[in-house]
């Protein structure tokens, strides 16, 4: 579905944000991007959407280059933008619409699919939003915004789900929920998180990208949680004193694993 190729981006000032970053996704895969802060998740992931593109390197989505001039084809944009969905990881930068219910219809009515009405009550009510569609956006919790921006992407029904830190803002149950949405549809799904626990649950393979911003691993997560070393090299791994009584000592712990 899509590949990437000698990644290299940098921002107007020089510091380099990817560096020769290159894999395939294939259709219907369930993959998770790992790194700390700072190593170029988001901006892989806006690489992917479309959003921005590289300073150097090839990204195709499904065998076609994703270019400025490729996307001035109207009927490739269309398909593309309706097809490959990204959610930001802070909500606020989606939202604009005047009700819960028009941010979700917003997908819908801009693509001409059918059946407006019938899309957002169904994933209003996926994602808890019912009560909620005559409220205005900007008067949600943040954990409602950020289930308000699934339920606008999921309403096109897309093939390609790029979401960053999707977890961030939701509570206990809402992220148990979208663990087990994200494992049950057909999608092609990419997430980026920076915590282990939950990307065990979110992805059946696994990249990592190091903080000198390369592809370090792409595998399953099973044998990284159990590479100390790589874990350490990736910033996914912390040292910290514990006291028991008069015995102190320091020793790794993985990020929100425990």
């Amino acid at each position: 579905m899509l590949e990437a190729k000698g990644i290299r981006h940098a921002y107007e000032n020089g510091a380099l944000v990817l560096d020769d970053v290159a894999f395939r996704v294939e259709k219907g895969e369930k993959v998770v991007l790992l790194g700390a802060n700072g190593c170029g998740k988001t901006t892989l992931l806006k690489i992917l959407g479309g959003l921005i593109f590289p300073s150097s390197g090839e990204y195709h989505y499904k065998g076609r280059s994703v270019t400025k001039a490729a996307l001035k084809d109207q009927g490739f944009r269309g398909a593309f933008r309706r097809e490959v969905a990204f959610l930001f990881q802070n909500p606020d930068a989606m939202l604009f619409n005047p009700t819960v219910y028009d941010e979700i219809a917003f997908g819908p009515r801009q693509h001409g699919l059918e059946g407006v009405d019938e899309r957002v009550r169904t994933w209003a009510g996926e994602c808890g939003l019912v009560r909620l569609l005559e409220r205005a956006p900007f008067e949600l919790s943040r954990g409602e915004k950020q289930k308000l921006c699934l339920a606008a992407l999921l309403a096109v029904e897309p093939e390609l789900l790029l979401l960053d830190e999707p977890a961030a803002n939701l509570d206990p149950r809402s992220t148990g929920w979208l663990v087990d949405y994200l494992q049950e549809i057909e999608a092609t799904t990419l997430v980026t998180t920076h915590n282990l626990s939950l990307a065990a649950e979110l992805g059946e393979r696994t990249l990592v990208l190091s903080e000198d911003h390369r592809l370090l691993y792409d595998g399953a997560i099973g044998p990284l949680t159990a590479d100390r070393d790589k874990l350490i090299e990736a910033n996914l791994v912390h040292v910290h004193k514990h006291k028991h009584v008069a015995l102190e000592h320091r020793h790794f712990h993985t990020h929100d694993w425990e």
